[in-house]
């Protein structure tokens, strides 16, 4: 079992959730990790602390694959997003949160989600898909994209990108056809994680955490049901 310390907010870990936010929220995010790093790395603990801080209750899961890292301390290489599916959607099912649900993650976790987002949707399950560092094609090969089925998404959705983020760039990213559903928030000089050089930028990755999750309590209050 992992150890967390308590922090001036609620924090729970079940069996499949870490859970981190206000008792008062208005709003519950579920977030997968991406492809390397596990649901309690350092990025997306930063992450889910900002947007706790927010208002905005957090619950971080696992797929199979990466729990199983934890017990035999195996890095096998991670399977492919789309297997990943039936993963999240029951992730969905076990949260069964009341109130208005969000679905994201970072990176890869953020890309099964979003082939999974307008079903759910459709069926009034959750109210909008939040990607942070949306990896669009593969470092180095931005010919490899993925974002066939972005161009046509109806899920309300906030990509949260860093400007030189080598999974897509915002000169790169600026040249697809995203569907009008989408909007991006980018972060000057962010990486993949979000952080900036900051004697080149002028910004921590402090600020542009802040910045995100001023950004997504304002998104999410935006398309929570009135």
């Amino acid at each position: 079992m992992v150890r967390f310390r308590l922090l001036r907010y609620d924090i729970a870990m079940s069996e499949t959730f870490l859970i981190i936010g206000p008792t008062n929220f208005s709003a519950t995010i579920l977030l997968a990790h991406g492809a390397g790093a596990p649901m309690d790395s350092k990025s997306m603990t930063a992450a889910a602390d900002a947007l706790a801080a927010k208002g905005i209750r957090v619950a971080r899961f696992e797929f199979a694959y990466m729990a199983a890292r934890r017990a035999s301390g195996e890095r096998k290489p991670p399977p492919k997003a789309e297997t990943l599916i039936p993963e999240y959607r029951e992730a969905v099912k076990a949260l069964a949160t009341s109130g208005p649900l969000f679905i994201g993650g970072k990176s890869m976790g953020g890309r099964v989600a979003s082939m999974i987002a307008d079903d759910l949707y459709e069926q009034g399950a959750i109210c909008g898909l939040l990607c942070l560092g949306y990896p669009f094609h593969p470092p180095g090969k931005p010919q490899q994209l993925r974002t066939a089925h972005l161009e046509n998404l109806r899920t309300p959705t906030l990509i949260c990108q860093g400007t030189r983020d080598e999974f897509g760039t915002r000169e790169e990213v600026s040249s697809y056809p995203l569907s009008s559903a989408i909007s991006v928030l980018w972060l000057e000089d962010g990486d993949h994680d979000l952080a900036p050089r900051k004697k080149i930028s002028g910004f921590s990755i402090s600020d542009h955490l802040a910045t995100m999750a001023a950004r997504a309590r304002a998104w999410v209050d935006d398309n929570c049901p009135q």
